[in-house]
């Protein structure tokens, strides 16, 4: 929408991604899911583990929980779960699956154990549904039978162990097609801002009688919910939103780059099952994520422009947005696309609320094992997971990179 300042479609889609600056602090906005209806084509298969017979013993004389080959429905995306999100799984999982396309079976593949960082705050109302611990969710493409087996480190397995498979479903848009092919059509998106459409947004969200910011990033393309096909029957109605955007957390999802862009979407439905179905969030936790080839999705519901609380960075969920990488960078570089997307990203988001990429804020901590609840905590405007909370998250390559993304982010919102 590159002539959006002299449009009244373009004025109309700032409004309605205007910010309610009213809230102080987390409130519940009004419903705004669609009526009850049947969720659209996607399933959760969930499996018990049980004792692993004949199998080595841990030191504590644990024995190792999982499951013997099986075949199953197809799905796609698999993670282990177990009954209290408080519990954390000392030990090692891990799963193999086979193919339906050729039917070879993978070698072992490791899923990310500590994913207790990923969730809602404490003593907010996200966090008072009845929720699961759970392993990051591993995408291991289309498959039809699963085994799987977890070994104990020290502490006992917790309660409840299961293996949740997901079939993320068809893109309802491939399944409402009229003409073109999948390959041809255009996914729902916000389309790119020049510069003075996206200052017009930024007065929208700061209130009318505020001055322009000085600085602001344009904002980048982003497909929508409806573009990677979110069924929003599944989350919970209704959205949360907090005063400020101060610190945008980058993330990764620690679902492997085993996906090609085409099938992002299809990654994203999955998580978004997973977040919803095995977590019990009210939605998928990360508010925006971006994929290898650099393109955008909205994450969470509420508006792109808003300060929508999430559940992504345990404990700094309030005043802040959490940018998910799909895919896991402890040993992968992340794609000069996708850094580029979260520079973009960043410097729009931030610019909308008046921060500098290269400034630090202040957030006040909810609890965790880093900082204590209400600890008023200085971070970098553009943080990783671990500076908030004791993890891996986002990957060792990807956070080395953060430095230059500030800088570059910077940039692009016109600062020097």
């Amino acid at each position: 929408m590159r002539s959006f300042h002299v449009s009244s479609i373009g004025v109309a889609a700032v409004a309605a991604l205007a910010l309610p600056l009213a809230a102080t602090t987390p409130v519940a906005a009004s419903g705004s899911a669609p009526p009850p209806a049947a969720e659209l084509a996607g399933s959760t298969q969930s499996l018990p583990l049980e004792s692993l017979p004949g199998t080595d013993r841990a030191a504590d004389g644990a024995s190792q929980e999982g499951l013997a080959q099986r075949e199953v429905r197809p799905f796609s995306l698999a993670g282990v779960v177990w009954d209290n999100a408080d519990d954390e799984l000392q030990g090692s999982a891990q799963i193999r699956t086979r193919s339906r396309a050729d039917g070879t079976w993978s070698s072992w593949q490791d899923l990310e154990t500590h994913n207790h960082d990923h969730a809602a705050d404490p003593d907010t109302p996200e966090a008072a549904r009845p929720l699961h611990g759970s392993t990051a969710p591993l995408w291991v493409g289309d498959s039809d039978a699963v085994e799987a087996r977890v070994r104990p480190e020290g502490e006992p397995l917790p309660q409840g162990l299961r293996l949740d498979l997901v079939d993320p479903g068809a893109d309802p848009a491939e399944e409402d097609a009229g003409e073109g092919t999948p390959e041809t059509r255009a996914p729902d998106v916000l389309p790119a801002l020049d510069q003075a459409a996206t200052r017009a947004e930024a007065v929208e969200v700061a209130g009318t009688t505020a001055e322009p910011r000085p600085y602001t990033g344009k904002r980048p393309r982003i497909i929508t919910r409806k573009g990677w096909g979110a069924d929003e029957h599944m989350r919970e109605s209704g959205f949360i939103y907090t005063k400020s955007v101060k610190v945008a957390f980058v993330h990764h999802t620690g679902t492997g780059n085993a996906y090609s862009c085409a099938q992002a979407p299809s990654v994203l439905r999955g998580i978004y099952r997973y977040h919803v179905k095995s977590n019990g969030w009210r939605d998928i936790g990360y508010n925006f994520a971006v994929d290898k080839c650099g393109n955008i999705y909205e994450g969470r519901a509420g508006g792109v422009a808003k300060a929508v609380m999430g559940a992504h960075t345990l404990g700094f969920n309030t005043n802040s947005m959490g940018i998910a990488l799909l895919g896991t960078y402890n040993d992968t570089n992340p794609s000069t696309a996708a850094l580029k997307a979260i520079e973009q990203l960043s410097a729009w988001k931030l610019g909308l609320y008046g921060v500098n990429p290269k400034g630090r804020s202040t957030l006040v901590s909810a609890g965790g094992n880093r900082y204590k609840k209400g600890s008023s905590v200085k971070l970098n405007a553009i943080s990783g997971h671990r500076d908030g909370f004791a993890t891996d998250c986002p990957g060792t390559r990807l956070y080395g990179r953060l430095g230059a993304v500030r800088v570059a982010a910077a940039h692009y919102q016109g600062r020097r």
